[in-house]
């Protein structure tokens, strides 16, 4: 299952299981696991070439933060994501960051918003290797970072949670299209209107940075469902055949 099964999964008791959940967020968002499908953690124990306890415990982990859902004797499935929750997902963020970048933009040290810039270029750079996995996780990093700065931990959790529930689907296909690249470039533009004390200019460019997002989960989750759908008719038809 691609990156899934050449993990360097240290063989430490107490981290197996954070890495394998680890691993699987990332299978999440790059879309290798698909909404809508079955998984079972023996055969996903099996990619990654240990038993499946840790798996399954993982997996519970990823129930418990709504990626996943348990189905009885089968596994689990993975969480379909609706036009409503995205929509749901964003107004949310929005209402909480974009007041807050401004606020961060009037207040914050010079030196706490340059030392995100290494992280904004980061991002640039991801895009531009096609290194989804890196992308995603330099822009989780900057934008807590980013709120971190308005010293309300309890803000950033609420943003990293919602993050995760409305993670992107299928980024291979935008990242063929070239259309992360426009979305990485906008956080040096945030961060260069920030520094300059734009506070009015830096909420302009996070509502239509979050606008841009919202997007690019849109045409992402169209075909991912689209994908997931025709793999549930398959997985039905093998079913009919051999039953």
């Amino acid at each position: 299952m691609g990156h899934l099964t050449h993990r360097d999964l240290n063989a430490s008791v107490e981290r197996l299981r954070d890495q394998v959940a680890h691993a699987l967020r990332a299978a999440l968002i790059s879309g290798e696991l698909r909404p809508g499908v079955v998984y079972s953690a023996p055969t996903l124990a099996e990619d990654f070439g240990i038993s499946a306890t840790p798996v399954r415990e993982a997996m519970l982990d990823l129930a418990r933060e709504g990626l996943v859902e348990p189905v009885r004797n089968k596994g689990f499935r993975v969480t379909e994501v609706d036009e409503r929750d995205l929509d749901q997902y964003t107004e949310i963020r929005a209402l909480i960051e974009i007041p807050v970048v401004g606020r961060v933009a009037r207040t914050a040290a010079r030196e706490d918003l340059e030392a995100l810039r290494p992280v904004a270029e980061e991002i640039v750079r991801a895009a531009r290797e096609h290194d989804l996995i890196g992308y995603l996780e330099a822009d989780r990093r900057f934008h807590l970072t980013l709120l971190g700065l308005a010293g309300n931990e309890r803000l950033v959790e609420t943003v990293g949670e919602l993050r995760k529930r409305s993670r992107l689907y299928g980024l291979t296909a935008l990242d063929e299209r070239g259309e992360l690249i426009p979305s990485a470039e906008e956080h040096l533009e945030l961060l260069d209107l920030m520094l300059a004390g734009d506070a009015k200019g830096a909420e302009r460019c996070m509502k239509r940075h979050l606008g841009h997002v919202r997007s690019l989960w849109a045409t992402s989750d169209r075909a991912t469902s689209d994908r997931a759908t025709s793999d549930r008719a398959t997985s039905d038809r093998a079913a009919h055949t051999t039953g």
